[in-house]
C-alpha cells in the first residue's frame, strides 16, 4: 500500500506530523511519500517511514509545478492521500489522481471530511486525519530513531566532564529571549551546579545538519530552547524541555516538559524564572 502526505509549513510544522507519518506506515503497512516545502525535505530524509520527499511550492506554485506534482502523484499506485494543504488547485490535482481515498478538511476532491482538532498538542490533531482511514495515533508513543554512529559523535563533541548537558538553543530570532540573558545563564548555573555542562546547540539546514542537530539534542539530558525546531526535536526524542515563549497548552502533558513565558513577551522573562523551570530556582 501507498500513502501520500501533502504538508505545507515550515520546519516545526513538517516535525509535528512525524508521528502521524509513522503511524500510517506502521499500521497501514503503508510506503509513505511526502510533498512539502523544499526547505523541509532534509527533515523527512531522518524518518525512517518516509521512501520519498518530493519539494513543493504551496503558495507560489507555477503551472509549472502542478505538472510535476501530478506527474509524480499519478505514477505510484497511492490508495489514499492526507491533504493538510486544500485548495481548488489542489483539489483539481487529486480528482485527476485516482487515488480512491482522499482525506482533507474542505475541497471537492475528498471523499473523506475531518473536522480539525483545534487547539492542544499539534502532533496529536493529526489523529484527526488518520480516524477516517483507521490509524489509530498516540503521538506521544512516537520517537525519532538516531544513529548509533551519528549519537556517538554528537556524545564525544560534548564538553568533557561527568555532569548532566544542557542544550542552550535560542531561536535568534526577533521576540527572543534577550541574547545578553542567554550569554549570562551559563555563569549563574554554574555558580548553582558546578558539574553542570552548557552546550549550545548547533545550525543548519541540509540534510547532514539536521542529523548532527537531532544526534546533539539526543545527546544531551536537558533542552532549554526557543528555536521552534529545537523544541520539536527535544520533543520527538523525548527530552527533559523548557520550551521558552510555548504555552503549556500545546505541549503534551508529559513530566519534564514545560512552556515558560509567552512568545510576545520573552523579553519581561527573568532569569530566576528560566533557572527555577530548570530545578536550579
Amino acid at each position: 500500500m501507498r500513502a501520500l502526505f501533502l504538508i505545507p509549513g515550515g520546519s516545526s510544522q513538517q516535525l509535528q506530523s512525524f508521528a502521524a507519518v509513522a503511524a500510517v506506515a506502521d499500521q497501514l503497512h503503508a510506503d509513505v511519500q511526502v510533498v512539502c516545502p523544499l526547505a523541509a525535505v532534509p527533515l523527512w530524509s531522518m524518518h525512517p517511514a518516509v521512501e520519498r520527499a518530493m519539494p513543493f511550492t504551496y503558495e507560489q506554485a507555477t503551472l509549472a509545478d502542478w505538472a510535476n506534482l501530478m506527474g509524480s502523484v499519478r505514477e505510484p499506485d497511492f490508495q489514499v492521500s492526507l491533504n493538510l494543504a486544500p485548495s481548488r488547485q489542489m483539489d483539481l490535482m487529486l480528482s485527476m489522481s485516482h487515488i480512491p481515498t482522499r482525506v482533507a478538511s474542505s475541497g471537492f476532491s475528498a471523499t473523506e471530511r475531518i473536522t480539525p482538532i483545534e487547539g492542544g498538542w499539534a502532533n496529536q490533531a493529526f489523529e484527526a486525519f488518520l480516524r477516517p482511514i483507521g490509524v489509530r495515533l498516540e503521538a506521544d508513543s512516537f520517537r525519532l530513531p538516531i544513529a548509533p554512529g551519528d549519537l556517538e559523535a554528537a556524545s564525544a563533541a560534548l564538553p568533557s566532564g561527568d555532569g548532566p548537558a544542557l542544550l542552550l538553543a535560542p531561536s535568534g530570532a526577533g521576540g527572543d529571549w534577550p541574547a545578553q540573558q542567554w550569554q549570562d545563564l551559563p555563569s549563574q548555573i554554574l555558580s548553582k551546579l558546578p558539574n553542570l555542562r552548557t552546550v549550545p546547540a548547533l545550525a543548519g539546514t541540509g540534510a547532514g545538519d539536521m542529523r548532527k542537530r537531532a544526534a546533539q539534542i539526543a545527546s544531551a539530558d536537558v533542552v532549554l530552547a526557543s528555536d521552534p525546531v529545537a523544541i520539536e526535536l527535544a520533543l520527538l526524542l523525548g527530552l527533559p524541555l523548557v520550551a521558552l515563549g510555548r504555552d503549556p497548552a500545546s505541549l503534551p502533558s508529559r513530566a519534564g516538559v514545560q512552556g515558560l513565558g509567552s512568545a510576545a513577551n520573552l523579553s519581561q522573562l527573568g532569569d530566576a524564572e528560566v533557572l527555577a523551570a530548570l530545578g536550579l530556582g
